[in-house]
């Protein structure tokens, strides 16, 4: 089956970009709540089988960084891939406030709804079509994509600490 009239792909659904974005955002907001809540559910058994899960290293960095930026890090979780159901699983886990956490994820799913029922899955189908067409030119996009961002990464490590305005 193309990618083009695959169920699962919003450019298929022949609908109006406001349903598709509208049914998107119903979809990442219930699956971020539930991830939500089973970070609650699971710090209520924290102290029992599953205190494991909270010293896992990812665990403990998507903790730290919730803790330093609070709630525009579940917004943020959702322009990144694999990153938003460790941050709405901590959140859930460290007991962040809903009054805190709701407006952010709101916000999250609105963009990720947004990226997702326009962009997102274009740039899927033109990967797929590319990896189709010319699987080595995708091979050698991907290694330029990876090496721009290890080349970013380095660079913020290297950038001097700006002093403190006195």
């Amino acid at each position: 089956m193309p990618l083009q009239s695959a169920w699962w792909n919003p450019l298929s659904w022949n609908a109006p970009f406001a349903v598709v974005a509208g049914a998107l955002f119903v979809i990442v907001f219930f699956r971020a709540s539930a991830t939500y809540l089973v970070g609650r559910l699971l710090r209520r058994g924290s102290e029992t089988r599953n205190a494991t899960l909270a010293n896992r290293p990812g665990f403990v960095a998507a903790e730290d960084k919730l803790n330093r930026w609070g709630a525009p890090a579940i917004t943020l979780s959702f322009l990144t891939v694999g990153v938003q159901t460790m941050v709405n699983l901590v959140a859930g886990f460290t007991r962040m406030p809903l009054r805190r956490y709701l407006p952010a994820l709101v916000l999250g799913c609105i963009i990720w709804a947004t990226v997702y029922a326009s962009a997102g899955f274009i740039g899927v189908g033109a990967f797929v079509t590319l990896w189709r067409v010319h699987p080595a030119l995708a091979i050698v996009l991907v290694l330029l994509a990876v090496a721009g961002i290890v080349a970013f990464v380095r660079g913020q490590r290297r950038r001097p600490a700006t002093p403190d305005a006195a």
